[in-house]
């Protein structure tokens, strides 16, 4: 076990951290600054799994940052506050997502859009403005300040709450900046994972018709009978994907790995905007026409800042949104990384830090 940083920050910490690009996590001792006037201190319950985790445990990004402890999904409880704290009081259950300070004076902080500042400090794999590294919610407690984070209604089951704050926002801020969802509007969402099951809940509320593209037939029934999806198409399959040509109005694609985007233009009616979630390794193919015969746009959406993610967790907690999880303990992380690099989970992985964390301490 590998201990780092007492001699900057006063808060001894511990959670589980990769040293190099295998990305294989283990128990580390490391330290937390002391609560500052407006911060709080939260003791992590919970924290879910991105995949955004697993790619920067193996430097995929080639932005990583070692010792790298992973996790922007974090649910907890309030243990300490600041002098100056107004929004929190200790006892509060809380989220934290992915960032966890900004400018606060550029146009997009001042719009808040905080998730595009382009000083924004990540939750993890990120270096605060006191110059000392992030650590994320694989972990017993963290820091963090008022601003940044949101609070969590108490009709919202805490450990399915967690993925709301990466998957669930990340969502959520297309629909409702493009004006994607509601009623009379018919949305494509592709790939049935951890952001596109959470995103078809989403677009229902709102009253959306909903169909799931994906690359594999046996989502179908949850789809459509778990997660309420209206259709459902096979990706690989030309003839439904010839069938629906021109039927869409929207659609956003969750689908990191590498995938044609030309069939999905296809999909979209005249006026009709493709909206890209996942950060592909490879460029995509496309050609002009497709776009310009139809008035057709491609636009990117990157999680949402802090107003509107307390909106989008109210929003879930009013109509019984939550994620589809699988709760698992500290000590099973390494296997869960194996089993969602195979895409083998239903449908975010969360890990209950506050019951099992503790027992993995040498």
């Amino acid at each position: 076990m590998e201990r780092l940083g007492e001699k900057y920050q006063s808060v001894e910490a511990f959670g589980w951290a990769a040293r190099d690009s295998s990305g294989y996590l283990s128990p580390f001792v490391f330290s937390r600054r002391e609560t500052g006037e407006e911060e709080v201190r939260v003791k992590v319950l919970y924290c879910g799994v991105c995949h955004s985790d697993l790619h920067c445990l193996k430097n995929e990004w080639h932005s990583s940052i070692y010792p790298l402890v992973p996790g922007h999904e974090i649910v907890g409880e309030v243990i300490e506050i600041g002098r100056k704290v107004s929004k929190f009081n200790i006892g509060d259950k809380i989220g934290v997502g992915c960032i966890v300070d900004s400018c606060r004076t550029c146009e997009s902080c001042r719009e808040d859009q905080e998730n595009y500042c382009t000083k924004a400090v990540a939750t993890y794999n990120g270096v605060h403005y006191d110059g000392k590294i992030n650590y994320g919610g694989y972990s017993d407690h963290i820091v963090v300040d008022e601003r940044y984070a949101v609070k969590i209604p108490h009709t919202l089951p805490l450990a399915s709450a967690a993925p709301l704050l990466c998957a669930g926002i990340s969502m959520y801020s297309p629909m409702k900046y493009f004006g994607l969802a509601g009623p009379g509007k018919h949305i494509g969402i592709v790939g049935l994972g951890g952001l596109g099951h959470i995103g078809v809940r989403f677009a229902k509320a709102f009253g959306s018709k909903v169909t799931v593209v994906s690359s594999t037939a046996g989502k179908s029934k949850d789809a459509l009978e778990n997660f309420g999806a209206d259709g459902f198409l096979v990706s690989t399959d030309e003839d439904q994907m010839q069938a629906a040509m021109g039927t869409m109005d929207s659609i956003i694609d969750t689908v990191s790995a590498s995938h044609p985007i030309l069939p999905l233009v296809g999909l979209l009616k005249p006026n009709g905007k493709l909206v890209l979630l996942g950060a592909t390794e490879k460029p995509f193919d496309l050609h002009a026409f497709s776009l310009i015969l139809g008035r057709k746009s491609i636009a990117g959406s990157a999680i949402g800042g802090i107003k509107e993610t307390q909106e989008m967790i109210d929003f879930a907690a009013e109509h019984g949104i939550k994620a589809e999880i699988e709760t698992i303990s500290m000590e099973y992380v390494n296997t869960a990384m194996d089993r969602l690099a195979k895409g083998d989970v239903r449908y975010r992985f969360v890990i209950d830090i506050a019951n099992t964390l503790a027992a993995t301490r040498p």
